[in-house]
């Protein structure tokens, strides 16, 4: 309303001493003033004479006798939202102000307001106005006496100008406003996607680009301080099994908790950097030595140390620190990480969950690590696994009817490389899946070429990982393996940990279900070493438990062991499952066992873990054997 008010403005102050020169204003441009004005309009209409297109300016006028008087009523207009479009002022008003001084304070006052000096004297010369009032284009000059078209000119094209110059300024104010918005806006947007492209996404911590900054900063202020910082690199241990078994949902809640301890083991002027999946850098600010940097390291490890609760399940959650010297161990960014990361690889080598600092010769065990993992990815296209296979035997008869495949990796270079060696690694770079799918259609496989060469059905067991578990096709992957090789599902036996169990036992049970009804037999693995829950037992379509060999290591010197075992035992019994002994080396395990009731067996005691091949021959002299014996009994007459 202020604006449509502003745009129609025709208010003009009229400033001169002489009275009978309001009036005559008023009757020029106020024609209602005038009584003959609304007659002439009502003859028009009952004369039937045309009225005009648009009706004429209307004009609102307000009058002051002295210069000062007209300031003050210019002040109060603009206060009150309603200024004055253009004053007429005379340029005699004596005793008060003349019409220059008054312009240059109603100017003051109101610096948009048109100004028409009215004259009849000729003692003001034009350069007075421009010495006084400076070059001004809201300024005219009219002379006295004025024709009244002159006024009525005047007050039409200056009110009209001053109300194009508010719709102008209008337009300009909202074009600035427009533009200070947008270019607020792309302000606020160039400083997101400045933060999207130095923080890491998930946690909002530093990534790898604002890191590398950061680390040459420190290296600049060490120098010119003539200090030491240290570097931390930290892994979390196992957190891809927690990553694939919870899903990744839980994986990243579990990842942004970890990064504000992290955040609150340190102080405010060190960085705390995410710069991989499960891998964090901290950089320390001066250090008087190892032992600071050894001390903060070991508040990390604490503030990671209590459980972290995700889903309802609590997580014990633990990190392998490395940790390198500027400038002891590197003067460049890149080897100060690349030492603080052998030093974390050494730390992990170490049974995970401590620190260790940087040393000569750690990066040469970094570099044949990485080496291990480039060829870890070419070893299924090159054939180097191979499968052995270790008979699981029955305690009572010593006949076996199944085994257990072992994986071996034959590295061209390397030799033999044993799975608790590359199957961590496997886990790590994302191959397990590959390598377990690659297990199973293998293993089914030879099943069925030993049944086409003729020999006894036999049952081989296959190790799943908790990743492989958890994928989602796994159920696709064995039928596949199943139908490629035209095999009986009760001849393939898969075995899982408890943990890979247990860790979503709704989804567990659906799995395990689908198994049974396929005919595939399940085991449990390293029973006791896990949650080790009757519920679940009761529950899942388990057939088998394996006894930890950790348990028959010490069966024959630990009586608390040996309990252990025959819990067991009685456990899997009480609910119709067989047992199965792992790690049995010795004939007196073998008869503690016996007499434990234990159903099979497999260990160095029977066969250690042999080739297809030389299963083969295993099989076939048991089958000898067998034959042999069953002459004899036939020979001296026994039933």
């Amino acid at each position: 309303m202020k604006h449509e008010a502003e745009a129609s403005n025709g208010r003009i102050l009229v400033i001169d001493d002489n009275p009978a020169i309001h009036d005559d204003f008023a009757k020029i441009l106020v024609p209602s003033v005038g009584n003959d004005a609304g007659m002439s309009r009502i003859e028009k209409i009952l004369f039937g004479d045309a009225e005009p297109a648009s009706l004429p300016p209307s004009f609102e006028l307000q009058f002051a006798h002295q210069g000062a008087d007209g300031v003050k009523l210019a002040h109060a207009a603009r206060a009150s939202g309603r200024p004055f479009a253009l004053a007429f002022i005379d340029m005699r008003m004596p005793p008060g102000w003349d019409g220059l001084e008054t312009i240059q304070h109603l100017w003051k006052c109101d610096p948009d307001v048109q100004v028409v000096v009215c004259s009849a004297h000729s003692d003001y010369d034009w350069s007075d106005f421009f010495e006084r009032l400076g070059h001004s284009d809201k300024l005219l000059v009219l002379k006295k006496p004025f024709e009244p078209i002159e006024v009525l000119q005047c007050a039409s094209a200056l009110t009209r100008k001053w109300q194009d110059q508010q719709v102008v300024r209008r337009q300009v104010l909202s074009l600035e406003h427009m533009v200070s918005v947008r270019t607020m806006g792309l302000e606020a947007a160039n400083n997101q996607l400045r933060h999207i492209a130095t923080h890491d996404a998930l946690t909002g911590l530093p990534n790898r680009v604002l890191l590398d900054d950061r680390l040459d900063q420190a290296i600049m202020h060490a120098e010119r301080n003539r200090q030491e910082f240290a570097v931390l690199v930290l892994d979390l241990d196992r957190f891809k099994f927690i990553n694939d078994s919870l899903g990744h949902h839980a994986g990243d809640e579990l990842l942004n908790r970890i990064a504000t301890r992290l955040r609150g083991a340190v102080s405010e002027i060190d960085t705390v950097a995410r710069v991989g999946g499960d891998e964090f850098v901290l950089v320390l600010g001066p250090v008087s030595g190892k032992p600071d940097a050894v001390v903060v390291a070991e508040r990390v490890i604490d503030a990671l140390r209590s459980p972290v609760t995700i889903t309802g399940v609590p997580l014990h959650i633990s990190t392998s620190v490395g940790i390198a010297f500027y400038p002891g161990d590197a003067t460049a960014p890149d080897k100060l990480l690349a030492h603080a990361d052998a030093a974390m690889y050494c730390a992990k080598q170490r049974g995970r969950n401590n620190l260790q600092c940087f040393e000569a010769g750690m990066d040469t065990r970094t570099r044949e690590r990485v080496k291990l993992e480039s060829d870890l990815h070419a070893a299924l296209s090159r054939q180097e696994f191979e499968i052995l296979y270790q008979p699981k035997v029955d305690t009572a008869t010593d006949d076996f009817h199944s085994a257990e495949a072992l994986l071996r990796w034959r590295h061209p270079v390397d030799g033999v490389i044993m799975p608790e060696v590359f199957i961590p690694l496997a886990e790590e770079c994302g191959l397990i899946c590959a390598i377990g799918e690659w297990v199973l259609r293998e293993v089914c496989r030879q099943c069925k070429a030993w049944q086409q060469q003729g020999l006894a059905r036999m049952r081989v067991a296959v190790n799943v990982s908790a990743t492989q578990f958890r994928q989602g096709n796994l159920l696709g992957v064995i039928r596949q393996a199943i139908d490629e090789a035209g095999l009986d599902p009760r001849c393939l036996e898969l075995e899982l940990t408890e943990s890979a169990v247990m860790t979503n036992p709704e989804e567990s049970a659906a799995i395990l279900e689908k198994l049974s009804a396929m005919g595939v037999i399940v085991s449990v693995d390293d029973f006791g070493t896990g949650y080790s829950s009757m519920s679940y037992l009761r529950r899942f379509p388990i057939d088998n438990l394996k006894i930890d060999r950790g348990f028959v290591k010490d069966l024959m010197t630990r009586a608390d062991d040996a309990s252990i075992v025959q819990a067991i035992i009685s456990l899997a019994h009480s609910l119709r499952l067989k047992v199965v002994a792992e790690g049995v080396e010795t004939p007196e395990q073998l008869r503690s066992l016996r007499s434990m009731g234990c159903d099979q067996y497999q260990g160095f005691h029977f066969s250690p873990p042999v080739s297809a091949g030389e299963l083969v021959a295993l099989m076939r002299r048991r089958e000898q054997a067998d034959h042999l014996m069953s002459d004899t009994q036939k020979r001296i007459g026994l039933p």
